[in-house]
């Protein structure tokens, strides 16, 4: 009996976690949308300065509220590689993000949950299960689906180049989100966000001065948007990685391919193409099985 309760216990914490995650993946879809916008308006790599800028700005409040104590971090190092990684993972996504539909750049981005799940298993020692390898085999398969015509006819305006640009970026995000498990081991979500604002920023500040364009005042609110949104999307991925293991709930991230449809056609009037709904299906069926193999053990 107290073996089935603690099991019990792990699943339900398991799918707060994957709650969690899900709820980053909303939030970060709509702000790559409003990015999006702001990328084809201005310089790509000074737009994503500005949105870590405005990330960081977003949680000074924070700061003066809870002092600087409540966020130093106990990992400067890691903070700092993964402020590296990250930065060189946003850059080549911003380069490509105004090339791509919104659906597409969210379908490439999919891979990165393939490099985190190796990654998890060789770096972390994370047992990985079958039903985990299953469900994220499962769901690169509607992503496959939705992508391949795109690459096999390389796209309007180079966009085949620019999905291979987007693609290299999937395993820099890979290693910022293991370095970010590793760091909640020992930090706090908020200081981890908080941390991630300062190195991005200043690692992404030097490619943006030398296109650098005043931004209009109704950008710099755009750009105050998309500082808020992402860092509480990190805020709830940091969560989501602090509750269960990295394996289990990146394959929640498969859902993004939805809420991006959704916003592309609201923002931008693209709608989703035959091959998306098929792969959706796919994706979100597999996410769906994971998350009923999961919580099996409730009924157990």
């Amino acid at each position: 009996m107290a073996e089935a309760a603690a099991a019990r216990a792990r699943n339900a914490v398991v799918l707060r976690g994957m709650m969690w995650m899900a709820a980053g993946g909303l939030t970060l879809c709509t702000m790559n949308a409003l990015m999006r916008v702001m990328t084809l308006q201005m310089d790509s790599l000074q737009a994503q300065f500005l949105r870590a800028f405005f990330g960081l700005v977003v949680m000074l409040p924070l700061l003066v509220r809870d002092g600087a104590g409540a966020y130093r971090p106990k990992n400067i190092r890691g903070q700092f590689w993964r402020g590296a990684m990250h930065a060189a993972a946003l850059n080549l996504f911003f380069l490509a993000l105004p090339h791509i539909p919104l659906a597409d750049v969210t379908a490439i981005q999919f891979t990165t949950p393939i490099f985190v799940l190796f990654g998890a298993a060789l770096l972390l020692k994370e047992k990985v299960s079958a039903a985990r390898w299953i469900a994220a085999a499962i769901g690169f398969s509607g992503v496959l689906i939705v992508i391949a015509p795109h690459l096999a006819h390389g796209g309007a305006g180079g966009g085949g180049w620019w999905s291979l640009v987007l693609l290299a970026s999937s395993p820099f995000f890979a290693a910022s989100f293991l370095i970010n498990k590793a760091l909640t081991r020992h930090d706090s979500p908020g200081t981890i966000v908080f941390w991630q604002g300062i190195t991005v920023t200043l690692f992404t500040l030097p490619l943006a001065i030398p296109a650098w364009q005043n931004p209009t005042p109704l950008q710099w609110l755009a750009f105050l948007a998309a500082g808020l949104l992402g860092t509480v999307a990190h805020y709830c991925m940091t969560r989501a990685f602090s509750l269960a293991d990295i394996s289990a709930v990146q394959p929640v991230r498969f859902l993004d391919l939805i809420w991006a449809s959704l916003l592309g056609l609201a923002i931008f009037g693209t709608s989703p193409s035959a091959t998306a709904l098929v792969g959706g299906v796919v994706i979100v069926a597999s996410t769906i099985w994971l998350a009923r193999k999961e919580s099996a053990a409730r009924k157990a």
